[in-house]
């Protein structure tokens, strides 16, 4: 025998379970409303956690010693010496990465005994002081194992990279270290912060970038804008530029030592001209692109008509043309002004690739990263904030189409069987079938 039994609305019992019925319904829409949302929340959570736990460490690095900063004076019948020769100490560590000093530091402060050769480059990058230490392996002195290392600091951010271009020759292998780095067999140079480190290996091994990346990590590094790149660099175009072929200058001696295409003397550094060189793979030939930054756009109109004249005369007794000159195409010489820069395209190329360089120049006033490396940690900060932005945005659109597409279908199908789109006001009952 089979029974049907519906429950009654004055059965407290029925009540009950119609009461429970509802809500399990509500239950389950509420489920389908905050899910998506619940795994948008934890989608978020993930990448702010890890902002969270690098930023400390990636931007808010504490320096050792103020660079330049002296101890206070001690009232002695001789010249207090040694404040200066410990600003110069904190430069390089008495160790790292298993190499000891083997010797006293030997502070100087005079560039030409820095680098007799080129004293006058480094004064026009700002030289302060160098340091100059020999390390060995657990003494390892008699075999030979010592790594030589000059650590030379400037004013600024800017003398450190120009200096880093002087000395770095184009093409060299780029390296991970510091800010920017390149090496050439047994020679290792990296710039960080408003310090330059050339390094000598006695033999270079697997591990040796290593070892100088915790070396610059002991390198105490300036607080506040004595960090930033030189502006100019920004301006350089990005597309077909080899990286490792970008020098700065800030004086003649900088530019003719590191290869620069115009006269020094028609730059115009004595009215505080600065010059940025890089080199550009183009389909019909190598180019020079070469960009000169001045005070003022006055200045710049002024020195473009000079180099134009120069250029227009060719190549005469009078005003010989450098090598560089020399050897590009002459039609494809020319140049532009943009705003306070000056530009100025050489090489190889066909005078239609050639006038396309140049057209993008233009001037922004704008700090960006060096060409060839990696952006700053404040630049990757705001780059992983836009993509947790995005990324909410994005998990935000697609819930709602989900929602859409659910819902919208469930109204569908009640609607194409005869029934109301919503189910709010369906009513349940609890069916028991009892069998016999």
């Amino acid at each position: 025998m089979r029974e049907t039994q519906t429950g009654s609305l004055s059965d407290p019992t029925a009540i009950r379970r119609i009461a429970a019925g509802r809500y399990r319904l509500k239950m389950r829409r509420m489920r389908r409303t905050w899910f998506p949302i619940l795994l948008s929340l934890v989608a978020v959570a993930g990448p702010a956690s890890t902002l969270a736990a690098q930023m400390p460490t990636s931007i808010a690095r504490p320096p050792q010693q103020a660079p330049g900063v002296k101890a206070p004076a001690k009232v002695t019948s001789k010249p207090a010496e040694k404040p200066v020769a410990k600003a110069a100490a904190a430069l390089l560590p008495a160790s790292f990465a298993g190499w000891d000093a083997a010797s006293g530091a030997k502070p100087i402060t005079d560039p030409a005994v820095a680098d007799p050769a080129n004293a006058a480059a480094l004064k026009e990058y700002g030289f302060t002081d160098a340091l100059l230490e020999d390390y060995t392996r657990d003494g390892e002195t008699l075999k030979g194992e010592t790594l030589r290392i000059k650590a030379m600091r400037f004013s600024d951010a800017s003398g450190a990279y120009g200096a880093y271009t002087f000395y770095r020759q184009s093409g060299w292998p780029r390296e991970e270290i510091g800010t920017g780095a390149a090496s050439d067999r047994n020679r290792v140079l990296f710039w960080i912060g408003n310090v330059l480190v050339d390094s000598q290996f006695p033999q270079v091994s697997a591990m040796s970038a290593a070892e100088l990346r915790e070396l610059a990590a002991a390198i105490p590094v300036p607080a506040g804008n004595k960090t930033v790149a030189p502006p100019i660099l920004g301006n350089l175009p990005q597309k077909n530029l080899d990286g490792q072929t970008t020098h700065y200058a800030l004086g003649p001696a900088g530019y003719a030592g590191s290869g620069g295409v115009l006269p020094p003397e028609l730059v115009g550094f004595d009215h505080g001209a600065e010059a940025a060189t890089a080199n550009y793979k183009l389909q019909s030939g190598p180019a020079t692109l070469t960009i000169l930054s001045y005070p003022t756009p006055q200045i710049a109109v002024a020195q473009e008509a000079a180099i134009a004249a120069y250029l227009k005369a060719g190549n005469t007794a009078q005003h010989p043309f450098t090598k560089p000159l020399q050897e590009s195409n002459p039609t494809a010489l020319e140049v532009r002004r943009s705003g306070p820069l000056v530009a100025v395209v050489s090489g190889d190329p066909i005078q239609e690739e050639a006038h396309r360089l140049i057209e993008s120049v233009h001037w922004e006033a704008v700090t960006s990263p060096v060409p060839g490396q990696r952006g700053t940690n404040i630049q990757q900060a705001v780059k992983l904030f836009v993509g947790i932005i995005t990324l909410v945005v994005i998990m935000f659109v697609a819930a709602l189409m989900l929602a859409l597409f659910l819902g919208g279908g469930r109204a569908l199908y009640r609607f194409a069987r005869g029934k109301p789109m919503s189910s709010v006001y369906d009513e349940e009952f609890t069916r028991l079938d009892l069998n016999e």
